[in-house]
């Protein structure tokens, strides 16, 4: 007996203390992140200045909605290894690796990223600090922040205590950011040394081990990676709208064209759907705030691409508007119209300069009496745009319609049967402004489907119904 308590007592066969983490704001990525990191097997709190969320997150409730992530939180606040506190000189005290994954809006008078909050949460870490530790910065910043950062951290921490500052990217996609989390395709980490480097490979050991790419860089890269990621794909979006407008006007379609060149490997098919285009809280910020700090940085040719990028991807906007009222015989003064979607992509509630609602508001403004469906975004599309009639199912949504706008690309939305659906609407026009219904089932149901870059078009749609009606 005493020879096994001696084996367990000595040093070498004790486990590794494993790190503790904070995690500093609780949105999309700060709370997927606490629950990801809680799911690999640290000791996780969660920081926000909301007590309102702050509650909610502690209940196991979310408040957005996230696949998966409700049953995470749930999972973990059980195991003990999550918990959530608007007290962040607690959490820091607690903790040895405090990630920054509060948001970075656009500013309300330029495009320029609003950093206070990046910059606030770094500088109530360094207060905070009562031991060593590392500050891992996820959020995404404008190129040149992190060293400024890594400036304030060491001014405002108390002496004798040693914090070293790096840059962590996020690569998480809304709807299925919990996977993308425990299972990146990459691990980037930025400005780190040898020592931190380490701490981060012990962190992520799991996707590591599944073969996740883990790339040590400097800090300027790290900071561009996550943005000019997202650039490249917004790019590749306005793209293929640019080229369905050729498809139009040549009789050509978009589809089969992104299909052909998909092929190419260099090219690839995935982001090649031409449609309504994107949106949502990173994409359009994120692409804008490049813009302005390659401005700041004498990068012209990057403000001129995203600058035409930006341009593309809104026009597509008015393209649907103008289809609607095209549809309609010139005018929606009147006209009812269904709108199939609200959050600016599936599985999300997220409404944040979202396509869908941006047209049916617009719509709406033009005198057409809009009705909205949504499975997830109905009361933050409410919230958004309160003037807005929202429906609890896609029939409702449809009833007496003269024209019906797919907007967002929801399964429920693909899969809804084109004959009971005729029998609801005033007129059997749908204007599918993602692509993806199935157009021979649509058409065989006697629907005149009008997509974008297809070659259909409001003049081949039979709108004798709207005259009857006076629409």
């Amino acid at each position: 007996m005493d020879e096994i308590i001696e084996g367990i007592s000595d040093e070498s066969e004790r486990p590794p203390i494993r790190p503790r983490i904070s995690v500093i704001g609780t949105g999309y990525l700060g709370a997927t992140h606490a629950a990801a990191m809680a799911e690999l097997g640290f000791d996780v709190v969660g920081v926000d200045a909301d007590p309102a969320k702050v509650a909610l997150l502690q209940a196991g409730r979310l408040p957005f909605s996230e696949p998966g992530l409700d049953e995470l939180v749930q999972t973990h606040l059980a195991s003990g290894r999550l918990r959530f506190t608007t007290d962040l000189a607690e959490a820091v005290a607690v903790s040895d690796i405090h990630f920054v994954c509060v948001g970075t809006p656009q500013q309300s008078t330029s495009h320029a990223a609003d950093l206070r909050f990046v910059e606030g949460a770094v500088a109530g870490i360094a207060r905070a600090l009562s031991h060593d530790g590392i500050v891992v910065g996820k959020s995404t910043v404008p190129v040149g922040t992190a060293a400024r950062l890594r400036e304030l951290l060491g001014a405002l921490a108390p002496e004798g205590v040693s914090a070293e500052l790096i840059w962590n990217p996020e690569f998480l996609r809304e709807g299925k950011a919990v996977d993308d989390t425990l299972h990146p395709d990459r691990v980037v980490i930025g400005g780190a040394s040898a020592e931190a480097e380490a701490v981060m490979r012990e962190v992520y050991a799991r996707p590591i081990s599944e073969g996740a790419p883990f790339l040590s860089v400097d800090l300027p890269t790290a900071e561009l990676v996550k943005v000019s990621a997202n650039a490249f794909l917004a790019t590749k979006i306005s793209f293929i709208n640019a080229i369905a407008e050729l498809c139009t006007a040549a009789g050509a379609d978009v589809g089969v064209l992104a299909d052909a060149i998909g092929v190419d490997a260099r090219i690839g098919r995935r982001f090649l759907d031409a449609g309504l285009g994107f949106g949502g809280g990173c994409l359009p910020k994120d692409i804008r705030a490049l813009m302005h700090r390659a401005g700041e940085l004498g990068a012209v040719d990057v403000v001129g691409l995203m600058q035409q990028v930006d341009e593309i991807n809104m026009r597509q906007r008015q393209r649907v508007i103008q289809l609607a009222i095209d549809a309609c015989g010139g005018s929606v003064l009147n006209a009812r119209i269904g709108v199939l979607g609200a959050a600016f992509k599936p599985l999300t509630d997220d409404v944040r300069d979202s396509p869908a609602l941006n047209v049916a508001a617009a719509l709406h403004l033009q005198g057409a009496q809009v009705t909205v469906c949504d499975p997830e975004a109905t009361e933050p599309g409410r919230r958004m745009f309160p003037t807005l009639t929202f429906a609890e199912d896609a029939t409702e949504a449809v009833a007496g319609a003269h024209v019906v706008l797919l907007l967002t690309e929801w399964e429920q939305f693909l899969g809804l049967d084109p004959v009971d659906l005729a029998r609801r609407v005033r007129a059997r026009i749908i204007i599918d402004a993602r692509n993806k219904l199935d157009t021979e089932l649509w058409s065989a149901a006697g629907w005149t489907v009008i997509g974008l870059g297809t070659g259909v078009t409001p003049a081949s749609a039979d709108t004798s119904l709207l005259q009857l009606a006076g629409a």
